[in-house]
């Protein structure tokens, strides 16, 4: 069979499901992703993982999971500074003040293109 498969997306898997705020849970799922590194990087076991994030293991099972909603971006961002994780968070202003977006990337992404860092 000579027919080419194509995917066609925008290259965020909640804006094509159609769930609201795709932005947000594409910024989240990057933050619980990086929380599932850590955690696995460091041999934590979930218990340990809650003690020094101060969620529930049952929360920290659910998390590494994907099960993300009832997280806001703050109190993941603060998850991971107790995992020892600086989170740095950059601001730019659009210059025709259009709707800006909402992006997490690895400290490694942020260099290669030259963002600037701020921390707060």
């Amino acid at each position: 069979m000579d027919e080419k498969l194509e995917a066609f997306g925008s290259g965020n898997v909640f804006a094509d499901l159609g769930i609201p705020n795709p932005e947000e849970h594409r910024a989240k799922s990057r933050l619980v992703a990086k929380i599932s590194a850590v955690i696995r990087e460091r041999g934590l076991t979930q218990a340990e993982a809650a003690t020094i994030t101060g969620v529930p293991q049952p929360k920290i099972s659910g998390l590494v999971r994907g099960q993300f909603r009832d997280f806001s971006s703050d109190r993941l961002c603060r998850m991971l500074n107790r995992l020892g994780v600086t989170v740095s968070m950059v601001l730019v202003d659009e210059p025709d003040w259009s709707p800006g977006a909402t992006t997490v990337s690895e400290a490694e992404e942020a260099h290669a293109r030259s963002e600037p860092a701020m921390s707060i």
